[in-house]
Order: C-alpha cells, then structure tokens, then sequence
C-alpha cells in the first residue's frame, strides 16, 4: 500500500492520476452509479461494434438470424461483465489485483497473460478498423494515422481514469444524435443499400460463430471493467451498477449489431467506417463524414481504457516478482511501451474482419475459465469478503501460487481445446459437429464447477481473523493519511 497524502487522483485539474493497482481510500471515492450506464455504452457506440454484425452475413447468415445471434451473444455477455463491476467499489482495487485471492500473488500472472493480449489485441483491431476506414474514406495516409490514434490513446491513458470518464460523457453527447439520424434513414430506407442483394438463410455453424463474436465483445470487457468502477463509493448497491452497467454495454450494440448486419447485407460492405460513411450521406449529405469521425474519436477513446488497463496489468504482473511503488513515472512508462507493441503490429495487418474475428475468438478461449473462475469466487465462495492488504503480501493469506484457482483455469482451457474453431485449428469434437464452436461454454462451466468444488476445502472462517485486520489497517493508514 502506498502513502498518497496531498495527491489527488483527479485529472479534470490537468494533473496526471497518481494511483495505479494500489488500493483507492474512502475519501478519495468519486463518481455517481448512473454515469456508469452511459460510460459504457459509448465504450461501444462505435465502428468496432458494427463490424460485429458484417460475421454472421461473411458466413451466409441472414440479415434477421444475425440480428437475432448478435443480441443473444450479447446479452450473455454482458452479464459477466456487469458482475464483474460490482467488484470495483466493493474493493476499491484494479480487476486483475483482486484475481491474486483465487491464482495466488504470483499465480494470477497466469490470468494477466490472457488479459494483456485482450488489450494489445484490442488496440491493434482498433488502428487496422480506423486506418484502413479513413484511408478509404478521405485517402488519408493510412500509417500517419495510426501514429496519431495511437498518441491520442495514450495520452488518455496516461492522465487516466477522471478524463477517460470526462471524454466519454462529452463524447456520448456528440455520438447519440449522429446516429440516431443515420438509424432513421435505414428503417426508412434513406441510406441506400439494394435490398433485393440481401442474400444468406440460416446454418448452425454461423449462427454460433455470430453469437460468440457476440458474446466475446463484452466478455472481453470482464478484466478491466471494475478499474473504471473502483472510485465509486464502497457502499455502492450491488444491484444499482450492475443494472446500470448491463444496461449500458448492451443496448449500444444491440443497436448497432443490427446496423452492421443491414450494411453487410445491403450496402455489401465490409469496412466498418465506409459503411457508416456511404450509409449516412445517402441520409443527410456530409452525415456519414461527420459520423465517420466522430466515431473515430469514440474508438480512439476506446482504445484509451484499453490502455489503461493494459498498464494496470502489466504493473501487476511486475509487482507480482518484484514490488513496486505506484507512481506517475511507472505508468507513463508502461503505457508508451504498450503503445509501441500495438502501434507495430497494427501496421502489419490490413484485414480487419479476419482479424477482429479471430482475436475476439482467442480472446474468448482465454477469459472465459478465468471470469468463472473470478466470479464463482466472488459471489460463490468468499462472497466479496476479502483481505485487501493481504492482496498486496507476497506471504499474505492468499499465497504466492493458489493451486484452486489454477487447476480450474487450466481444466477450462484444457477441457475447451477439442471443442475450438479457428482459421489455424479445428477441434476433433469441433470437426465432428460439423465445425460448431461451443468452447467457451465448455471453458466456462468446467472452470466454474472446478473451482467451486476445489473450494470447497476452505477454511473461510480463520479468513474472517485476516479480513479484521485488514479492515483495521486500511483505517490506520486512512487516520495517518489525515493526521
């Protein structure tokens, strides 16, 4: 735990946030539940988010059963992601420092792993959907622009948590009636498209592999969602941020899967922002040029949390073998490294589509043993009880390797292996139903059932001796801080 008296987490002054994995005090707790709806929904009002609809149609689902597919994924899961949000004020720590109680202070590197790739992986989808849209669109120099994103992002990144907040409220504002307009030309008819070209019907094959894209997309939000719900105040009601965080990351892609799916099929396009582009100046001349960048703005934004929460991972992972102190110096210095990996490999790819579908996919594989693992934990067995410093002791309660957790998360991934489907692999089980992909099913409950069971030997009464004296520390160093 860090001393931070005289610091100020804000960033609305123009200063740089100074916490990192470090635990955030009662008095330092800002923010309201019902700007965590809006929060998210912006996170996903963008091009990413419709280039989800174009899976189901490359595959030969229809319109209607993408649709259909899409909302589905979505909607399971996004409620992994809204528990997991809970977690935040519960603990006032990042999403990955609180994963020490099930993988042990050095074993949840195993789980950082997994989340790391989401966010470099994340960002490198984000610069190839944004490059090669704009450079279609405008003719821009599609390398300059991805050095400019990149540096957009990680100064967000860098000021941290109040201005990501403050940026995404401005930008919801923005965001909203642009596409509202561009909705009301699709439903009537305004924003072109043939509908006599809607072609594709319905296999089994493609509709599972819409629902999973679907279903990855929030998912994928699981590790770092509590890193932007962790100022709220402690005593903030389970059930009022979940409602608003499900809310909010559901219902923009709920409305723009279908988007994407319409100009998939209709405008037979397969760039994400030319397709806003073309869609929205058939409805209002210059409406999709001005939507086109402003949705830009949005995913840069984006790109911003995952940045963030990239640098908290990494900071994790390193304090894991050799502490560290959380500083301004050690989290400008990791996000410009992250920035440098994904700004490269970026500029390797052109193909969005084939790599969002892949990299959601893989994202999926690995977070799924480790989200039940996480959640089971949280709601299941310790019940949002936990030792705050001991997270942060290498010899602390939790141990410096938890075999419960990591034999469960390795039986998931294990278990879900036969059932894989990727451009590079197909599972023997994966082939014999016909290349239906239902591994992340497998992984979640097999990783799940596990821990619960392995738990199960838990002696979480003498935790409650431990929980005491952390509660009695954190309130020492709150009194030193003030006095």
């Amino acid at each position: 735990m860090t001393d931070h008296s005289g610091d100020t987490a804000a960033t609305l002054g123009g200063t740089i946030e100074t916490r990192s994995i470090d635990y955030v005090p009662e008095d330092e707790r800002h923010g309201k539940v019902r700007d965590q709806g809006p929060f998210w929904f912006v996170g996903n009002f963008q091009p990413f988010t419709v280039a989800i609809g174009f899976v189901g149609p490359a595959l030969g689902l229809s319109l209607g059963w993408t649709v259909v597919a899409g909302i589905l994924g979505i909607f399971f899961g996004t409620l992994f992601m809204a528990f997991h949000a809970s977690q935040g004020p519960v603990l006032g720590l990042p999403q990955m420092v609180q994963s020490r109680a099930q993988f042990g202070y050095r074993g949840v590197v195993l789980a950082l792993i997994g989340t790391l790739f989401t966010y470099v992986g994340f960002n490198v989808v984000d610069v190839v959907i944004i490059k090669t849209g704009l450079h279609s669109i405008f003719g821009w120099n599609a390398a300059v622009v991805a050095v400019v994103i990149t540096a957009v992002a990680t100064l967000l990144a860098i000021f941290g948590h109040d201005l990501l907040h403050l940026s995404f409220r401005v930008l919801f504002w923005l965001s909203l009636p642009l596409w509202a307009v561009l909705t009301w030309g699709v439903v009537f008819g305004h924003a072109g498209g043939d509908a006599g070209a809607a072609t594709g019907g319905f296999t089994l094959l493609a509709f599972i592999a819409q629902f999973s894209v679907a279903a990855s997309y929030n998912i994928t939000y699981a590790p770092y969602v509590s890193d932007y719900s962790r100022y709220l105040p402690r005593n903030t009601r389970t059930s009022a941020i979940v409602s608003a965080v499900f809310l909010g990351a559901s219902a923009s892609p709920v409305w723009l899967i279908p988007v994407g799916a319409w100009m998939a099929t209709r405008l037979g396009a397969t760039d994400a922002l030319a397709g806003i582009h073309d869609a929205g100046n058939s409805v209002v001349p210059f409406l999709g040029s001005v939507l086109a960048l402003v949705a830009t703005l949005v995913l840069v934004a984006t790109m911003g949390l995952n940045a963030y929460s990239g640098m908290l991972t990494v900071i994790t992972g390193i304090d894991s073998f050799r502490k560290v102190t959380p500083s301004r110096r050690i989290r400008v210095v990791t996000v410009l490294a992250l920035a440098a990996i994904w700004l490269v490999l970026s500029l390797l790819f052109t193909d969005s589509t084939t790599v969002l579908n892949t990299t959601l996919l893989i994202m999926l594989y690995l977070l799924v043993p480790w989200t039940a693992v996480n959640l089971t934990d949280f709601f299941f067995v310790r019940r949002g009880h936990y030792a705050i410093t001991d997270l942060f002791t290498p010899d602390g309660l939790y141990g410096m390797w938890s075999w419960r957790g990591m034999t469960a998360f390795f039986a998931g991934i294990v278990a879900s292996v036969p059932f894989m489907v990727l451009p590079f692999y197909v599972g023997p089980i994966a082939a014999a139903l016909g290349d239906v992909d239902v591994a992340f099913a497998v992984g979640l409950a097999v990783s799940g059932i596990a821990y619960w069971v392995l738990s199960r030997s838990l002696d979480l009464g003498t935790e409650e001796r431990f929980i005491e004296d952390s509660e009695a520390a954190l309130a020492l160093e709150e009194t030193h801080a003030h006095g």
